[in-house]
């Protein structure tokens, strides 16, 4: 069952935003999932690949690099955002990672490594 009774594949205008106010560059290499919900003000770079999957929620604000111009060739890379994870408001996420199923990162994070599926970002102990 939908989360979202019309969801529609979002429409970009001349300067790669949508009506929602978050942008994506580099959208040929952008694959987005079917109910993702995108919140405003997040910017996705996606010149190296950009995947969210099905049922993934992004907050505000959030900027998902699979680039930066001073990182090195191989510090580039696609992100993946697996099904049904959760990024919380104002995160990061860096080059090369890849959030898995059903996984929660926290707000304010900066995500620099995987995170597995089911799984909580920063990692929680006790």
């Amino acid at each position: 069952m939908s989360r979202f009774k019309n969801w529609q594949y979002p429409e970009f205008d001349e300067n790669d935003k949508t009506k929602w106010d978050w942008r994506c560059h580099d959208r040929q290499l952008f694959i987005l999932g079917r109910d993702t919900d995108i919140a405003c003000f997040t910017v996705i770079e996606a010149k190296y690949g950009v995947e969210i999957q099905d049922d993934a929620g992004i907050g505000s604000h959030c900027t998902i690099y699979s680039w930066l111009p001073e990182l090195s060739e191989n510090e580039r890379g696609k992100v993946t955002i697996r099904k049904n994870a959760r990024i919380g408001t104002h995160s990061v996420i860096m080059p090369k990672v890849t959030i898995g199923e059903n996984a929660i990162v926290a707000m304010f994070s900066l995500v620099d490594r995987d995170v597995p599926d089911n799984g909580y970002f920063p990692e929680v102990s006790g």
